[in-house]
């Protein structure tokens, strides 16, 4: 206790985790989600782009929406989330993390696994700003680590945050990496490094005496990249030290939020270590469910409408109502 039984069995193509992850990542489109930006300044200078929707009457009720890596907050899995919620009186900002918006951002460093303190400060700016009584946070594979990691680390969370849902998040990093690794994964390995290096050479056109040409060469596969730029960027010693201190696995004890983990069992992205059935059975606040299928971010239902996203609407309604 809690862990949670799941009732999803999609149709038969979906029960297969490589499509349904593939088909959920390039082929859903989530109509109808009007969207308004908002860039607001972080303390050390650097900007994030939040992206605002709203429900059809005015609320006090708002679900914050982190994407994974990569993404931004047009991906279907953003979308869908925020149109849900927008449907049943919520208003949703879908956060893009620093450089995910179309614009580059003006640091040498990031976004990555473990940055807390941005969602810290956009929590802190949306409380100024704006009158909401309750807030809900939702997570996508490394946004949900970014919330579990935020909601168990220690920090003083502000009474209006109520929730949080994590959503196919890798809590345990270094196990990823080696599932990310396996020939299994190798075409999103590559789909990954390939932006990634993109985004790389952009920083270091930028950025010329934060590294050089020779470095950027050396860097073949995801954790070469973790260890040459994610690391040295963002103060850890390389990228073993950043998986260690960035994980949200050794944090979950500590969540007193009602918070709901859905990873699915066919998941290629996770290792066992990221299905954490002894934390949940031990934190009364923390609620596990691993469907058997869904793949990464993928948990396909006919009518439009994501598995993961009913059941974090009905997840937020059943703890809080």
């Amino acid at each position: 206790m809690p862990l949670v039984s799941s009732n999803y069995n999609p149709s038969f193509l979906f029960k297969n985790g490589f499509f349904s992850t593939v088909y959920s990542g390039l082929y859903r489109k989530v109509k109808n989600v009007s969207q308004t930006r908002e860039r607001i300044t972080l303390s050390d200078g650097d900007f994030v782009d939040l992206d605002w929707s709203y429900a059809s009457k005015p609320t006090s009720k708002l679900i914050i929406v982190l994407h994974g890596l990569e993404g931004d907050a047009q991906r279907p899995y953003m979308l869908g989330a925020a149109k849900i919620f927008n449907q049943n009186d919520v208003d949703a900002v879908c956060v893009n993390f620093r450089g995910c918006s179309g614009e580059e951002n003006l640091k040498y460093h990031s976004y990555h696994s473990g940055e807390t303190n941005d969602l810290k400060e956009i929590i802190d700016n949306i409380l100024a700003s704006k009158s909401y009584d309750e807030i809900y946070l939702k997570g996508f594979s490394l946004g949900g680590n970014v919330v579990l990691k935020y909601l168990g680390e220690g920090n003083d969370i502000p009474n209006q945050v109520k929730a949080g849902i994590a959503v196919s998040v890798p809590c345990f990093l270094y196990g990823s990496m080696l599932q990310l690794h396996m020939f299994k994964n190798v075409l999103y390995h590559d789909r990954f490094k390939k932006h990634l290096m993109g985004k790389l050479k952009v920083k270091h056109k930028l950025f010329p005496e934060e590294i050089s040409k020779s470095e950027i060469k050396s860097i073949k596969t995801l954790k070469d990249f973790d260890d040459v730029y994610t690391s040295k960027a963002n103060g850890f010693i390389d990228a073993l030290d950043y998986y260690a201190k960035s994980s949200s696995l050794q944090f979950l004890q500590s969540i007193n939020r009602p918070t709901l983990i859905i990873n699915s069992l066919n998941d290629s992205f996770l290792s066992k270590e990221c299905f954490p059935f002894d934390v949940a059975k031990t934190n009364k606040n923390l609620f596990l469910e691993t469907p058997k299928y869904g793949g990464h971010v993928g948990m396909y239902a006919k009518n439009g409408v994501y598995y993961n996203e009913m059941r974090a609407l009905q997840f937020i309604k059943n703890k809080l109502e």
